[in-house]
C-alpha cells in the first residue's frame, strides 16, 4: 500500500504541477475562457456521468444553485482568470501567486461570521507570505528581476486567489452532495456555462477561426481534460482515502516547484534568483501557517485545489 500511496503521491505532483504549463500551451491558439469552458465542460459531464453509473445520487434543485456560485468563483474567477493572465504572465510565476491562495483563505476566515481567528504565527506567515509575492511582482528596482511582468495579468492572479478563497470559504456552508466527485462533476460544469458566457461577452472569439488551432495547443487541451482534470482529481480523491492528510496536503507545496522546473526546461520561461527566493518564501510562509493551524490541514487541502486542476 505503501508503494502505490507514494506512485500516486508523486503522480499528484507532477500532473497537478504541470498544468500550468499545460494552460499555457493550450491558449496558444484557444482563446483563453473559451478553453477553460470546454475543458470543464467535458470533465463535469464525464465526471457526472460516472457516479451516476455507479449509482451516486445527482444533485438537487438547491444543490445546483450552491454548485453553480462555486462552481463560478472557482473555475471562472479562479481558472479563468488564471488562463486569461498566462497570456501575460509565465506559467511559473502564475503557479507561484497561485500557492498564496491559503494566505487570503486565512484572511477570509477571519472575516467571516463564526470564523476562526488567526493567531499571531498564522498573521506573521501572512506578512511573510505577502513579502514573498512582494518580492516576485514588484518593481523591477526592488525585486531585483530583469524583466517586467504585466500589471493586469498580475493583478488578474491576484484577483484569481481572492475568487477561489471567496468560493472556499462559501463551501463550508453551503447545501452540496454527499459525494465529492459528484460536487466537484457539478461545479465544473455550472462553471463551464459561466466561461462560456464570459468568453461570449468578453468577444475572445471574435475573429478566432478554429481551423486554425495548432495540434501543440488541441494536445494540451487534452492533457488538461484527461491528465490534469480527470486523472489528477482521481488520484487525489484515492489519496484522501488511503493516506495521511498531512502527507496529502503537501502537493500544495511541491506543485509550484514542479511548475517553475517545467516552465524553465519545457517552456523556456526565465528563472530567476528573485523566483526561487519568491518560492522559499511563500511556500515556506503556507507551511507555517498550516503547521500552526492543523485542524485546518485537511479542510484546505480539499480547498486549496490548486486553480489550474
Amino acid at each position: 500500500m505503501k508503494t502505490k500511496i507514494w506512485i500516486a503521491l508523486i503522480a499528484l505532483y507532477i500532473v497537478w504541477g504541470s498544468t500550468y504549463l499545460g494552460i499555457k500551451v493550450a491558449i496558444e491558439t484557444i482563446p483563453p475562457f473559451f478553453h477553460a469552458a470546454v475543458r470543464f465542460f467535458i470533465s463535469g459531464v464525464i465526471l457526472l456521468a460516472w457516479q451516476r453509473g455507479v449509482g451516486n445520487e445527482m444533485p438537487t434543485r438547491k444543490q445546483w444553485i450552491s454548485t453553480a456560485i462555486i462552481g463560478n468563483l472557482l473555475l471562472l474567477g479562479g481558472n479563468g482568470l488564471v488562463s486569461w493572465a498566462e497570456q501575460f504572465i509565465p506559467s511559473s510565476i502564475a503557479a507561484l501567486i497561485i500557492a498564496s491562495v491559503p494566505l487570503f483563505l486565512v484572511i477570509l476566515e477571519a472575516l467571516r461570521p463564526g470564523g476562526v481567528k488567526p493567531s499571531w504565527q498564522a498573521i506573521v506567515g501572512l506578512i511573510i507570505g505577502f513579502v514573498g509575492i512582494f518580492i516576485l511582482v514588484g518593481p523591477a528596482e526592488i525585486s531585483g528581476s530583469e524583466s517586467k511582468l504585466d500589471t493586469f495579468g498580475v493583478i488578474a492572479l491576484l484577483a484569481a486567489c481572492l475568487l477561489w478563497a471567496l468560493g472556499s470559504t462559501y463551501s463550508k456552508s453551503a447545501d452540496l452532495p454527499k459525494a465529492s466527485l459528484v460536487t466537484t462533476g457539478a461545479q465544473m460544469l455550472m462553471g463551464s456555462v459561466g466561461l462560456l458566457i464570459v468568453s461570449l461577452f468578453t468577444g475572445e472569439l471574435n475573429g478566432w477561426n478554429p481551423a486554425e488551432v495548432s495540434s501543440r495547443s488541441l494536445i494540451g487541451l487534452v492533457y488538461l481534460i484527461t491528465i490534469g482534470s480527470i486523472v489528477g482529481f482521481g488520484s487525489y480523491i484515492w489519496l484522501l482515502q488511503n493516506a495521511p492528510i498531512s502527507l496529502v496536503a503537501t502537493y500544495a507545496y511541491v506543485n509550484p516547484i514542479v511548475a517553475v522546473i517545467l516552465g524553465y526546461f519545457l517552456g523556456n520561461e526565465a528563472l530567476e534568483p528573485r523566483i526561487w527566493l519568491a518560492t522559499a518564501i511563500i511556500i515556506g510562509a503556507v507551511m507555517f501557517i498550516n503547521s500552526k493551524n492543523k485542524p485546518q490541514v485537511k479542510k484546505e487541502a480539499q480547498e486549496v485545489q490548486a486553480i489550474n486542476k
